[in-house]
């Protein structure tokens, strides 16, 4: 006799689990749902501009904006200013009529878009149009939702909320952005430093050498017109120029005398080796690298980081000379990269006016008179007289990281 299965009915999600886990999960919902609806963040004082070439229109709108509960206006009735006055007031949100005289909503919408810095503003279209190409025109050009005149206070109240929550997160993003980008930035910038008070910790025990050239460099790089975020670049890169160091023997990095031709030969090669290391991806940096170690060999060669690439054309160039009597390749002119003429004359500079193995420190008059020599033939002659022009600040910095 064969024996038949009886089916079983399948019990309900609440039977297959254990009933104390059943009443936590169901607890932690009721948390949530709780604390979601006491959590609300507050919109009242979000800036919310209205323009519409009709005072009464916009005197309708915050009427009803301000029976929500909202605060905070700026109104404009004259499409002329309204693109001034966006970018015065930067509200959280807008509601734009569209059809203006001289200048439309259109040509606000179109405007304020093209700028970077309102590409998260929520603005709400007001418009009595049913055309569709009239709406389709305002979505290509950024619209983010529409009003309909007459203004429904209905359809008005829950619209402006969600643009305004929506604004309120981008803004706190964007603020947690800013926050991990400057922890990245100063982070980069210790460890730059500690890269470059390494290298030059051999020859310079303070490492004030590489913290003088930087705030020489700086002060050239302003003078040129760098922006500041390249005056940073450029300031920390340059802390980086002799980083090649390491791979110079002590015998002739702290040899006190004057170097024979061989000696200065392989300390030519400073440059070279500077440069692999911070574009990693010369032959010194993979003797530098455990070769079976392919994955971490691969990343180091793929770095595009621009702070680096900076660094690598400092370290290869800021011993090249105008007349192209310098090293390692000979350039000339405005062959040299800015960054390394500029470098070339804070370097000069530092090595003349402070304590060598090989020196005392000159006088600055001294100094003066041999950058001054250089110009044309060692040195940009332009970048010489912009250092000269800041002498008193030079000197400040001379003294205060002196060593």
């Amino acid at each position: 006799m064969l024996e038949t299965k009886t089916q079983t009915q399948t019990p309900s999600d609440q039977e297959t689990v254990p009933q104390n886990v059943w009443k936590k999960a169901k607890k932690h919902q009721a948390a949530q749902k709780q604390e979601t609806s006491t959590a609300k963040p507050d919109l009242s004082n979000m800036k919310i501009m209205v323009v519409d070439d009709v005072p009464l229109n916009v005197k309708l709108a915050c009427s009803h904006l301000k029976v929500a509960g909202y605060k905070n206006f700026v109104t404009q009735s004259d499409s002329t200013k309204a693109i001034t006055q966006i970018y015065q007031e930067s509200p959280d949100v807008l509601l734009l009529d569209i059809m203006m005289p001289q200048v439309s909503g259109l040509d606000i919408l179109e405007a304020v878009r093209a700028d970077h810095h309102f590409s998260h503003l929520p603005i709400l279209i007001l418009t009595a149009s049913t055309e569709s190409e009239m709406k389709n025109k305002a979505l290509e050009l950024g619209a983010t939702d529409f009003l309909n005149k007459p203004i429904d206070t209905q359809d008005m109240l829950p619209r402006v909320r969600n643009s305004l929550m929506m604004k309120m997160h981008q803004d706190h993003l964007e603020s947690l952005v800013q926050q991990r980008t400057a922890e990245l930035q100063e982070a980069q910038r210790e460890v730059v430093h500690c890269l470059a008070c390494a290298s030059e910790y051999r020859d310079n025990e303070t490492g004030n050498h590489v913290i003088r050239v930087s705030r020489y460099v700086e002060i050239l790089a302003r003078e040129v017109g760098f922006d500041s975020r390249k005056i940073e670049m450029i300031k920390m890169a340059s802390t980086l120029h002799d980083m090649g160091k390491i791979g110079i023997p002590d015998s002739i990095l702290l040899k006190p005398g004057k170097l024979t031709d061989e000696e200065f030969g392989e300390m030519k090669n400073h440059c070279n080796y500077g440069e692999d290391i911070c574009s990693r991806t010369g032959s010194f940096t993979h003797k530098m690298l455990d070769t079976s170690n392919t994955i971490g060999t691969k990343m180091l060669e793929n770095s595009k980081s621009p702070l680096l690439k900076l660094a690598s054309s400092i370290a290869a160039t800021h011993h090249e000379k105008w007349d192209g009597s310098g090293y390692p390749n000979g350039l000339k002119g405005e062959e040299i990269p800015l960054e390394g003429r500029i470098v070339a004359v804070a370097d000069v500079f530092d090595a003349l006016s402070s304590k060598r193995p090989y020196k005392d420190p000159f006088p600055l008059e001294k100094c003066i008179a041999i950058l001054e020599e250089g110009k044309g033939t060692h040195f940009d002659a332009e970048l010489v007289d912009l250092f000269l022009s800041r002498l008193d600040d030079v000197v400040v910095i001379r003294d205060k990281y002196g060593e």
